[in-house]
């Protein structure tokens, strides 16, 4: 029986530069995208996965800013045509027009007090949960938030990471 190539086949296959740049659509950080690429093979997507959570929770805090910085604000459409962008938009389905003034007053609010754009795992939540959400974490500390910042950055890391091999999860 011959073997038909899947996804992470071709995923660990790729040069070096190019299964970065497939990483960089999913975790926007240098760091992370270097770490996961130079760990291929991998056996199988959970054991992909579960670098891939590790590298997001061991990121210095740099890294991570440097992965925030290719996110938008939530309640904001991502422009453009790659693959990040439509990724974003479909993760944002869930906002409704009439909470977008108030999570726009909200990001504002948030980046004045933390110095970097609310993240948050989107999928699959309404506008006025993420709303929620945001003003709940503005009461957060910075060490606190920085750990929800990291989790909420591996959930995401993960979808569009399931996202990029075609997988279901």
């Amino acid at each position: 029986m011959a073997h038909t190539l899947t996804a992470l086949d071709a995923f660990n296959s790729r040069p070096p530069d190019e299964a970065r740049k497939e990483l960089i659509a999913c975790c926007a950080s240098r760091a992370f995208a270097g770490g996961v690429a130079e760990r291929r093979p991998y056996r199988d997507l959970d054991e992909l996965l579960a670098a891939a959570e590790a590298a997001v929770k061991g990121l210095e805090w740099g890294d991570v800013l440097e992965a925030l910085a290719a996110h938008p604000r939530i309640g904001e459409r991502a422009g453009g045509g790659s693959r990040e962008a439509a990724w974003s938009r479909q993760e944002q389905s869930g906002v409704e027009d009439e909470v977008r003034e108030a999570l726009a007053e909200g990001n504002r609010a948030y980046e004045t007090r933390f110095g970097h754009v609310y993240l948050v795992c989107a999928t699959g939540l309404s506008g006025a949960r993420l709303l929620a959400r945001l003003r709940e974490r503005l009461g957060n500390d910075e060490e606190g938030e920085r750990a929800v910042v990291r989790d909420e950055l591996a959930k995401i890391t993960r979808l569009r990471l399931v996202k990029l091999l075609g997988g279901e999860r």
